[in-house]
């Protein structure tokens, strides 16, 4: 039962400490690994929103849960053997952390939302020349879309030379390149 109890209180310790430590210092730094970067998502390579099963947040769900259904299935004559007890801990907290994985997936999907714009529908539309491009320069364009302002950098398509100012046609983008030619 001793064990049950340690499993509970280190369970919900971590999460809180985990919840305070990251509103008051952030979070952000966990390195790369498939997630933007951020640890508390867990190795999910996949890039998509939401968490993984190996989150720590889940991971401290389930050390909870366990310590939790073990103080309770041990208090029960009928499971209080650890034999039993144990074996209905580990499938009660499995049940728990799967549903607070679907519960942490189901809200960052559905809250997921950005202000960067789909790069593909751009092809075609007309941007300002911020910068000049030079002779098989760079330069910088900024369009709009949805409203908002974007900048990026841009060629022009031929090398040739572009003044600032001047309205050009985005014609097509090669990873965060943005080739542009002069609108007619």
């Amino acid at each position: 039962m001793i064990i049950y109890a340690i499993c509970l209180v280190v369970g919900l310790l971590f999460t809180l400490i985990s919840a305070v430590a990251g509103h008051f210092f952030g979070g952000h730094d966990g390195g790369d690994v498939g997630t933007g970067g951020h640890a508390e998502a867990g190795f999910d390579h996949s890039g998509m929103p939401g968490i993984s099963f190996f989150s720590p947040m889940v991971l401290a769900s389930f050390v909870a849960a366990f310590g939790g259904f073990g103080i309770i299935f041990s208090g029960i004559k009928a499971t209080e053997n650890v034999w039993i007890s144990a074996p209905l801990s580990i499938l009660g907290a499995l049940c728990f952390a799967f549903i607070v994985l679907w519960l942490f997936n189901a809200v960052f999907t559905r809250s997921q939302s950005s202000s960067e714009s789909k790069v593909a529908s751009l092809v075609g539309q007309s941007a300002s020349l911020i910068s000049p491009i030079t002779e098989n320069g760079v330069g910088e364009i900024a369009y709009v879309q949805g409203s908002t302002r974007y900048t990026a950098p841009a060629r022009s398509e031929g090398g040739v030379v572009i003044p600032a100012g001047r309205t050009v046609k985005i014609t097509r983008i090669v990873g965060t390149q943005f080739y542009v030619e002069p609108s007619q």
